[in-house]
């Protein structure tokens, strides 16, 4: 459905919410993004002398996404039609065309296309308007909290700039928050008071969201009748509110991401920091203790061999006891991780060897070690020549070769000299020094054979 967001301001102010009251109507009236709305920046001179492009801001919520979409068409003239694509589809967008075409021969106004959520649309959706940005009978302007890269066709962003919106800091929301209960037409000036301490309470409840914030204060004020927010409102109000945490979008990977490298980087306490914002923000602690296993085996692997297992016990415990008892498991593991040696030499061996096997085919098993369950097999030579360990020295058959004949040995393993892969590399070292001593001594004989 095509909707025209100005409407909402015919509306009685008493009948829409506090936030939407207090919707900035242009830039002096604006909280934050500084960096991208600051004097002498691109987009505010875009604005403010009414230069038309397409763009597509990306940001959390409540950080002026819709708002600032407004603020472009009122301050260009232009008709603005907002759909979101939660609800719209094609024959929404064809409809919006038709709207866009009608203003611009009749009102020669051009038109603002809004499409919230962009990243809902599949690329036929979005592929459906391109032509008419391309011919100039709409400018689009998208919002989306989820990254362009990942959710847009390049032909989309070729045709639009994309501008990061960011979380509005604790000052910057305390300031939304007294603009509100200062402004005397849109606001709630004179209506209640409120000590700074709870108003800080609400500021860091809203975390980084202006519109969560003024929808905080408008609940806190609704059940202030005296007209004092008091400590025990403010409180009760923000009692549910959880961290900013999208399970399958930015924030998710980005936390995980940050849990991971902090670990990697074997910095304990910011690895429990981060693992208990996303426990906090709910993430499955299930799904971090399976992340956890991928830590274990990725970044440490036998430096430290027990980290995996503690990990695995930390899961176990999960399963069995729940949350929240299950995560103080989860806290133990991470920290041990973050504190243990570190090495991804297994990691990157695993890789190499994987890349081997891509590239070079399907190479023959050689006879020696071939299994000879059937004397088909034996008779064919299946095992023949093949060295027992045990019944050598050290249980170590010396000069043998385990990789295929057409292909040269490769070394993929490199020990790292930490943790417990300080004594396999003496190990593999002691190997290696006895194989050279084998081969050297086998050819020695080969050419005395051939004298």
């Amino acid at each position: 459905m095509v909707t025209d967001l100005f409407a909402a301001e015919a509306a009685s102010p008493e009948d829409r919410p506090l936030a939407d009251r207090m919707r900035p109507a242009n830039l002096a009236e604006f909280f934050g993004q500084l960096h991208v709305l600051g004097e002498g920046k691109p987009l505010r001179r875009a604005v403010e002398q009414g230069r038309m492009h397409s763009m597509v801001f990306w940001g959390p919520p409540g950080t002026g996404k819709t708002t600032l979409a407004r603020m472009i068409a009122s301050t260009t003239d232009s008709h603005f039609i907002a759909l979101s694509a939660v609800m719209a589809g094609v024959k929404d967008i064809r409809a919006a065309v038709s709207a866009a075409e009608q203003h611009r021969q009749m009102h020669r106004r051009g038109t603002v296309l809004f499409l919230d959520e962009v990243h809902r649309f599949n690329k036929s959706q979005q592929d459906a308007f391109l032509p008419f940005v391309e011919d100039g009978t709409l400018t689009f302007i998208g919002a989306t909290t989820e990254n362009p890269s990942f959710e847009l066709n390049n032909a989309l962003l070729s045709r639009a700039r994309v501008y990061v919106l960011k979380t509005l800091d604790h000052d910057m929301l305390k300031a939304v928050l007294n603009n509100a209960l200062a402004d005397e037409a849109r606001g709630l000036a004179g209506q209640y008071s409120i000590a700074d301490e709870h108003l800080d309470l609400i500021a860091t409840a809203a975390d980084g969201d202006a519109r969560r914030a003024l929808n905080l204060l408008e609940l806190a004020a609704d059940l202030a009748s005296d007209g004092t927010i008091s400590a025990d409102i403010a409180k009760e109000v923000v009692s549910s509110g959880r961290r900013r945490f999208d399970k399958q979008g930015e924030y998710f990977y980005d936390q995980i991401s940050a849990l991971h490298k902090s670990i990697r980087g074997s910095d304990p306490d910011a690895s429990l920091y981060w693992l208990m914002r996303m426990l906090d923000g709910g993430c499955d602690p299930l799904y971090v203790a399976r992340r956890m296993i991928r830590v274990a085996s990725e970044d440490i692997g036998n430096a430290d061999p027990r980290a995996l297992q503690v990990t695995l016990n930390a899961w176990e415990t999960l399963e069995r006891l729940g949350s929240p008892e299950g995560e103080l498991a989860l806290a133990q593991a991470v920290v041990y991780l973050a504190c243990a040696a570190k090495s991804n030499a297994v990691y990157k061996a695993a890789k190499a060897a994987a890349a081997d096997a891509r590239e070079q085919g399907s190479l023959e098993v050689p006879m020696h070690l071939r299994n000879a369950p059937t004397r088909l097999m034996k008779e064919l030579g299946y095992g023949d020549n093949y060295r027992y360990a045990h019944d050598e020295d050290g249980a170590i058959a010396a000069g043998e070769n385990y990789f295929p004949d057409d292909m040269s040995p490769a070394k993929y393993y490199h020990p790292v000299p930490r943790g417990l892969e300080i004594k396999i590399r003496e190990k593999l070292e002691e190997i290696e020094r006895r194989n050279r001593t084998s081969k050297a001594l086998r050819q020695s004989k080969t050419q005395q054979d051939d004298d």
